[in-house]
């Protein structure tokens, strides 16, 4: 014990000087692709190993354990996030073999206090995780008082999505207090120079190497750009600004930002007419009777290029879309068209590779009768559609984000890809799905 606490004390001391640590978060909620994800990182140069609050919540202090016999030489954090019982908790985690206990700021300072006088009896450095904190420059400064080991300026996922800038804040506590100080939170390869040039002595690096195809290349470059001072180019974990998310949803399916909208965001019954085609784009919406095609004409001139037309034309036919419309849409630079209602001409639609979906087919169409209104909000498959809510449309049919959370729902639909593709390689290297996500494990008791 005294020989592990003279050495995580001397590194996080070094960590204070010139030479950045990097350190991998395992927020896994399995061991095993825990341990082998870790394996890929030591193997491409990471300095510590951390096991992720989800880890540690899913399987007990057994993933402390069995990370500290599967490395017994790296330096090994535990993301406990105590609020209370300080004593307790630190004296567990060091036990099990942390040699770095992270707990949050956000705790009483009796908390605090216990939590220090803990990893100073048994060899774990503390380290005070400010998430949450109204105030944390003054929370740092009192944290240092308290002799906390090192302070972490700490990005949640749910922020991230919303691009927040994690370095605003690590610049003011950097001079604020002279800890050494971690930061964690959406860390790239691109993201992680600012970071050191923002104060971090500790860069906790999550997704951009547990959800890299090859953690040991990424973990590489994360390492190279962190010590050169080179930027990378970040592939993974890179979140989009609002100027984004035309981009972002272009690169996602239908069934990714279904599954990161809870399974929700889907605009039942609406079907694609064209295979292959996609449409990304602003809502233009248009709300007419069935079988007047007179307003979804119109609103042809009237939306702008790379708007996505969606009608409420009753869920029913008459078509009210066709071959001259599909013109006369591409003519404008539309993205496509989502009709709640019916469409004909779909051969030559199809030959136009226009992005049309439709919850009809028929051969037979209505009139120009002129009822209706364009850019109001409508229903579509029971599906409130305001105007600028913008829509993806694939094979697998349409979703909908609410313009107000288009950025946040883009860039969880972005990360949920990013973890099928690691699903994907684990898979292709000689496993199951049924393997990897452990399902006879978790699956719903009573």
């Amino acid at each position: 014990m005294t020989e592990r606490k003279s050495k995580s004390k001397k590194e996080l001391e070094a960590a204070a000087g010139k030479s950045p640590v990097l350190q991998l978060a395992l927020d896994f909620v399995e061991l095993d692709r825990a341990l082998r994800l870790a394996e890929e990182a030591v193997a491409g140069g990471v300095d510590w190993l951390e096991a992720g609050t989800p880890l540690i919540k899913a399987e007990g202090l057994e993933a402390v354990r069995a990370l500290r016999r599967r490395f017994p030489d790296k330096t090994l954090g535990a993301d406990m996030k105590t609020m209370d019982a300080g004593r307790v908790e630190v004296e567990a985690a060091a036990r099990a073999g942390a040699s770095v206990v992270h707990v949050l700021a956000a705790a009483s300072d009796a908390t605090i206090e216990e939590c220090v006088e803990a990893g100073r009896a048994y060899g774990a450095r503390i380290v005070a995780d400010l998430v949450g904190v109204a105030d944390p420059v003054a929370r740092a400064r009192q944290l240092a008082a308290l002799r906390v080991d090192a302070v972490a300026v700490h990005t949640p996922i749910d922020l991230q999505m919303k691009a927040a800038d994690p370095f605003v804040q690590l610049r003011e506590i950097a001079a604020a207090v002279s800890l050494p100080i971690a930061v964690a939170g959406g860390i790239n390869a691109e993201t992680v120079v600012e970071a050191v040039k923002s104060g971090a002595s500790v860069v906790i690096v999550g997704g951009a190497i547990t959800k890299a195809e090859d953690a040991a290349k990424a973990t590489r470059e994360i390492a190279k750009a962190m010590r050169t001072g080179v930027r990378g180019v970040a592939t993974i974990s890179k979140r989009g600004s609002e100027r984004e998310i035309r981009e972002i949803l272009t690169r996602i399916s239908a069934a990714n930002l279904s599954d990161a909208m809870h399974h929700g965001g889907v605009l039942p019954g609406i079907q694609a007419i064209v295979p292959g085609a996609k449409a990304v784009g602003p809502a233009f919406t248009v709300r007419t009777l069935p079988g007047d095609w007179a307003k979804p004409v119109e609103a042809i001139d009237a939306a702008a290029s790379g708007d996505v037309i969606v009608i409420e034309a009753g869920g029913v036919g008459p078509a009210i879309w066709g071959e001259l419309a599909t013109r006369s849409a591409r003519q404008r630079g539309l993205a496509g068209v989502v009709i709640d209602g019916a469409i004909r001409d779909t051969r030559e639609i199809r030959e136009q590779n226009f992005a049309a979906f439709a919850r009809h087919i028929m051969p037979n169409a209505g009139e120009p009768r002129g009822f209706g209104e364009i850019g109001v909000p409508i229903r579509v498959g029971g599906v409130t559609v305001e105007p600028g809510d913008w829509i993806l449309g694939d094979d697998d049919g349409v979703c909908l984000i609410p313009r107000d959370r288009a950025l946040e729902w883009a860039n969880r639909g972005l990360e949920w890809l990013e973890q099928e593709n690691r699903l994907r390689r684990e898979i292709e290297s000689g496993s199951t799905l049924a393997q990897v996500a452990q399902l006879a494990k978790w699956e719903k008791v009573g």
